[in-house]
Formats: C-alpha cells, sequence, structure tokens
C-alpha cells in the first residue's frame, strides 16, 4: 500500500477542511476565511512566484478583508525567502501525520467514543472552550461527506470532542479538544481509535491530521499511536502596519 504524498495530503487538507471561498488570483489560491482561523485564510503559490506575485497575492488578501498571510510548504523556499525580506513573520509551524487506518483501530466500549452528526450542544461547548469557535465549527458544516464528529467521555461525562472528514482514501482529523480536567485519561487516545473505526467503515486506508509544533502533547499522542510525521509547513504573516 503506497502512503499518499505530501501533495495529495495539502489537498485533502483544504477539501476536508475547506475555505469559504477559494479564488485564482495569478499564480495564486487565495482562501476566504470568514474568521475560521489561519489554515482556510491564507494563500498558496501554485508556480514559482517573484516579488511582483507577492504584490498581486498582497492585494488579492486585503481585497477580502484580511491580513496577508502565506502557507509555506515544502516547494516554497523561495517564497519563504522572499518574505522573510518584506518582514513577514514565522507564525504556528505544523507537523503532519500520517499512518494507515488499520494501525488505529481498536475495539472500544461504546461509550468511550460515539460518532454523532451533526454535532452535539456539548461538543460545541467543548470546542468554544478551546477557542474553536462559531467561525470555525461553520467549517465542519460545509465540507463535504462523508464526515462525523466523535464524543469522548469519561466514564458518563463528555470529556472531548473531534472532526473527521474523508477525501477518498484519505481521512484527515481536526479540532480534536479534550476538556482540561479530563486530560490526561486517555479521552484524545480513544477519540483518535474511534474516529478510525469510524472511516475504516467509509473505505479510507489512511488517517492524517495537522498539528501545531507548539502542541506538545498532541505530537506525543500521535507518536505514541505510531503516526509518522510525513510533511510540515508553517505560516508566514504580514507584520503590523501591511494590513
Amino acid at each position: 500500500m503506497t502512503a499518499p504524498d505530501a501533495d495529495r495530503i495539502f489537498a485533502a487538507l483544504d477539501r476536508t477542511w475547506p475555505a469559504a471561498e477559494f479564488l485564482a488570483k495569478g499564480p495564486w489560491t487565495l482562501r476566504k476565511g470568514e474568521g475560521g482561523g489561519q489554515r482556510v485564510s491564507a494563500a498558496t503559490a501554485n508556480q514559482p512566484v517573484g516579488e511582483q506575485d507577492v504584490l498581486v497575492a498582497e492585494e488579492g488578501m486585503r481585497g477580502l478583508g484580511q491580513r496577508p498571510l502565506f502557507m509555506i510548504r515544502h516547494q516554497d523556499d523561495t517564497l519563504d525567502r522572499l518574505l522573510k525580506t518584506r518582514g513577514y513573520d514565522i507564525v504556528d509551524p505544523v507537523a503532519i501525520y500520517l499512518s494507515p487506518v488499520d494501525t488505529l483501530v481498536r475495539e472500544l466500549p461504546l461509550t468511550a467514543a460515539t460518532p454523532s452528526w451533526p454535532p452535539l450542544a456539548v461538543q460545541g461547548e467543548i470546542w468554544d472552550t478551546a477557542g474553536i469557535g462559531p467561525a470555525r465549527q461553520a467549517i465542519m458544516h460545509r465540507a463535504p461527506s462523508p464526515k462525523t464528529s466523535m464524543l469522548g467521555r469519561t466514564g458518563d461525562v463528555p470529556s472531548g470532542t473531534a472532526f473527521v472528514s474523508v477525501d477518498g482514501d484519505i481521512a484527515m482529523l481536526h479540532a480534536l479538544e479534550v476538556a482540561k480536567d479530563a486530560r490526561r485519561k486517555g479521552v484524545g487516545r480513544a477519540i483518535m481509535q474511534g474516529c478510525a473505526n469510524w472511516v475504516q467503515l467509509q473505505g479510507a486506508t489512511w488517517m492524517t491530521l495537522a498539528v501545531t509544533r507548539a502542541n506538545a502533547a498532541a505530537n506525543a499522542l500521535y507518536l505514541d499511536l505510531g503516526m509518522k510525521e510525513v510533511a510540515a509547513y508553517h505560516y508566514r504573516r504580514a507584520p503590523e502596519g501591511m494590513e
């Protein structure tokens, strides 16, 4: 079984966590985020670009009412250097993990991780508390099916949630959050395994996700589950005064 390459994974990232609108502008894909965070608001280059191209992208993002923001992937070294010279800051380096679904599948108690679509109100409350507010939760609703949320419990108490969407043979996990008082109790692990059980039924053979490197606990969990880092990216954000 051949693992998907980085380009395929980035395509799945867009499809399972979609911007409100994708706009082609010159050599760029611009994303209209509508307050949904960096991933759905960043510009990406579709070919090698120069300084004049950067000006085009900046103008386009300002036209959307967004501060210029670029996603820098493995092929974007030249763009990264251009933005550095323009004073852009590096923001939120991200690791992308991948694993065969079948290595994550486990038999679980019925209440440990329960799929639900649409998400229950208690899941929205857990996301809200973690800073994943209505604009980011709206992304889940516009993602194409098959998709579900996963509710984790500690005993009978709702204690964690996640969203997972399937794009062909790839399932992408998003927005895994565990309530503060339920951490280090295996809730995140159970949610991951519950998602794997569900996506296997949808025909997906690979599970992937993106997580900031600063989230040490999440990175440790994914490595402990046997997932491998297969790609990375970071953002370059316009400095103050260039909005």
